[in-house]
């Protein structure tokens, strides 16, 4: 997928990039690059595998959550490593407030350059756990309209990572690479007890590749028990089962 071609494929989804925003992407793609001849970032750096799998693939909760695209939202990426997917939702909808929670400051450190460089506001990056930043002595405990998270962890950990954040009435937004049925199933407890509910599962195959993607989003509906997150490691150890 050529940057042509990506700019594109989001317009037949009613979303418009500006020349502006096309250059951010250009750009954004060059210090990928450069900066994953220092740090492990990706796998992936050929440009028209990084528009798709990266760029294009961070955008589609948009098409799952309209607001995301209008709203002045605050929106938390948790584990986003070289900023997927809040990044790329930032450039295409500068309304979005972004706060980035990475436990590796090296990651943390080439964001700060990278956010500078694209000329991006309203853009915060944390270096810490999920689990502490998520802790009934944070602030951040239940602050969130949005939070997101990419190929970082099962359901079933990522609830308990995530849905802390998540203010009552918010939205926790899992992005899976392929069909999620079967971690949803094992997550059920885990979602009930941290205070969520699933409000939509939407399937949908990325353009050229044909690779399926899974955009989770669940309902937060009740506050989450002060116990929850437990201490880092514990969740990806001992996830919540019934």
């Amino acid at each position: 997928m050529n940057p042509q071609q990506f700019r594109q494929a989001l317009a037949n989804q009613q979303i418009m990039l500006s020349d502006q925003q096309m250059q951010q992407f250009a750009l954004y793609y060059e210090l990928l690059i450069k900066g994953n001849e220092q740090l492990n970032l990706t796998t992936i750096t050929e440009q028209g595998e990084v528009y798709l799998k990266h760029f294009y693939d961070s955008i589609t909760p948009a098409f799952s959550l309209a607001t995301l695209k209008t709203d002045k939202l605050m929106l938390c990426d948790v584990g986003a490593g070289a900023g997927f997917p809040s990044l790329p939702l930032k450039i295409a909808f500068p309304n979005l407030k972004v706060t980035i929670v990475d436990s590796l400051n090296k990651r943390i450190n080439f964001l700060e350059k990278l956010v500078q460089q694209l000329g991006l506001t309203d853009v915060t990056l944390v270096h810490d756990r999920a689990e502490t930043f998520g802790s009934p002595k944070n602030t951040y405990r239940e602050s969130f309209n949005v939070v997101t998270a990419r190929a970082v962890a099962r359901l079933s950990v990522l609830s308990e990572l995530c849905l802390p954040l998540v203010k009552i009435g918010g939205k926790f937004i899992a992005l899976k690479a392929s069909q999620a049925d079967e971690e949803l199933e094992q997550a059920k407890t885990a979602i009930e007890t941290l205070g969520a509910n699933v409000s939509s599962v939407d399937q949908l195959v990325l353009p050229q590749s044909d690779e399926p993607r899974t955009i989770v989003v669940l309902d937060k509906i009740q506050a989450t028990p002060d116990k929850y997150p437990r201490r880092p490691g514990v969740p990806a150890k001992k996830p919540i089962v019934g």
